[in-house]
């Protein structure tokens, strides 16, 4: 089986769980991606999911029930503010983003910075 890229293992436990109407289990979240992952492999990555705020869990038998703590689009946010906040020149980042932008993002930017005030 050819390796992953980066982060695809989180990003596809991620969707199980949006998809998912309740809290699911390592061996319930395995059984939905069904790539053949080992229920370690997948309990591993509720773990750090956990760690890093995207998931929240619950007492389940001698176990945990996970349950995505974000939406997707709140999950790409908070990767942006992190890093946001791991580059010393914010300004600089925030005017190249800004720069970049196509014309409906930079508007959608716009309403969302007028609704925030």
């Amino acid at each position: 089986m050819p390796r992953r890229a980066k982060g695809a293992l989180e990003a596809e436990v991620l969707a199980a769980l949006w998809a998912a109407n309740e809290p699911m289990t390592p061996e319930s979240v395995r059984t939905a991606i069904g790539a053949g992952l080992a229920y370690t492999t997948v309990q591993t990555i509720l773990v750090r999911l956990h760690d890093k705020g995207a998931v929240t869990r619950e007492p389940r038998g001698r176990g945990y029930a996970y349950t995505a703590a974000l939406d997707e689009s709140g999950l790409v946010a908070r990767r942006m503010r992190e890093l946001l906040d791991g580059d010393r020149d914010r300004a600089g980042v925030l005017s190249r983003f800004v720069s970049e932008l196509r014309p409906t993002d930079e508007a959608a930017l716009r309403r969302a910075l007028r609704r925030r005030s």
